[in-house]
């Protein structure tokens, strides 16, 4: 028995296109739209094919990696969802001044429940040693405390950074803490500072006096070749941690979900007076005035570093002028 497919003599030739025959691989006028062609061929906007390389594409128009043009964009480029960035500000907060105004209330709590004497009695620590007798270790102390105090700050430009809300490399310009104009940040802190600074220490004597606020002494860091150094350096930390998410991010984020300005001002000035309230009321409300000016500053102008020069010089003043006047004046309480 043969087989008829091995023993076919016939030969066929090979299909060679006509010259009437379209190209191969290249669609006709007839062929359905292929990728994100419009039906009439072309492409959508100012797209053609041969427009030079858009975006991410590669010199021969395809993406790189598994990317297509049919491709959903990456994950951190879809808009965010408004409950995604309540809760980031949840999160930063947590991690930052919500977490010390809950343990600011509980202090306050403690100091009237606890505390057998009236708040004028009881005292509070802003800045102490933690090995009195290792001078190097107090400073080494010292120094992981500041640095890691910033964490939330670096936070907050990383977020604003993967959210392409800054064009700098340090993420902060978003919220106007930049060196773009230092000589007008700086002489508006001063300002501030004469002002707020002045005007706060009188309301605190005021209220020390009056019973409602604790003895707050600055600073019992040992008399040490350092201890001027890192209170300056306290001082710096504090105005650029509260300034940046009090004001700036908290504010900002707050405007990006739909807050009323005022709203979004009073509930920035409440924050901020909370995490002082272990030094009384007289300290809560200091501050929630400070808040409502320097929030308003920030709403106007959007700038964080002159709020920052002027937190860092009333802060330094008055750490630097306690070591210094303690003992020497008798209006500055001591303990």
């Amino acid at each position: 028995m043969s087989d008829n497919n091995n023993n076919d003599s016939t030969k066929h030739p090979p299909d060679v296109p006509s010259s009437d025959s379209p190209p191969p691989d290249v669609p006709s006028s007839d062929s359905p739209p292929q990728g994100n062609q419009l039906p009439d061929g072309s492409l959508p906007g100012n797209l053609s094919l041969d427009s030079p390389p858009q975006g991410n594409q590669l010199p021969d128009g395809s993406l790189p990696g598994n990317l297509s043009l049919d491709s959903p964009p990456p994950e951190n480029l879809l808009p965010r969802s408004r409950g995604m960035l309540v809760a980031e500000v949840w999160i930063v907060l947590s991690l930052s001044l919500g977490a010390a105004a809950v343990y600011a209330v509980l202090d306050l709590l403690q100091s009237l429940l606890v505390a057998k004497v009236p708040l004028n009695h009881q005292v509070a620590v802003i800045n102490s040693a933690f090995a009195p007798n290792m001078e190097l270790l107090d400073l080494a102390y010292q120094l992981v405390g500041i640095a890691t105090a910033l964490a939330p700050v670096a936070l907050v430009a990383y977020l604003f950074k993967k959210e392409r809300e800054s064009k700098s490399i340090i993420g902060l310009d978003a919220v106007g803490l930049d060196i773009s104009q230092p000589k007008r940040d700086i002489l508006w802190g001063c300002v501030l500072a004469a002002i707020i600074g002045g005007a706060g220490l009188g309301f605190y004597l005021l209220a020390f006096h009056a019973g409602f606020d604790v003895n707050v002494v600055p600073t019992n860091l040992p008399s040490s070749w350092w201890r001027i150094p890192i209170l300056i350096l306290q001082a710096a930390e504090d105005g650029i941690l509260e300034e940046v998410v009090v004001c700036g991010y908290l504010l900002r984020r707050l405007d990006q979900l739909g807050w009323g300005e005022n709203t979004a001002l009073v509930t920035s000035a409440v924050l901020r007076g909370s995490y002082h309230l272990y030094q009384g009321f007289g300290g809560f409300i200091g501050n929630l005035v400070m808040g409502l000016i320097f929030g308003r500053i920030y709403q106007r102008r959007k700038r964080v570093a002159p709020l920052a020069v002027a937190h860092f010089l009333i802060d330094a003043v008055a750490f630097v002028g306690y070591v210094e006047l303690v003992g020497k004046v008798s209006f500055l309480p001591h303990p």
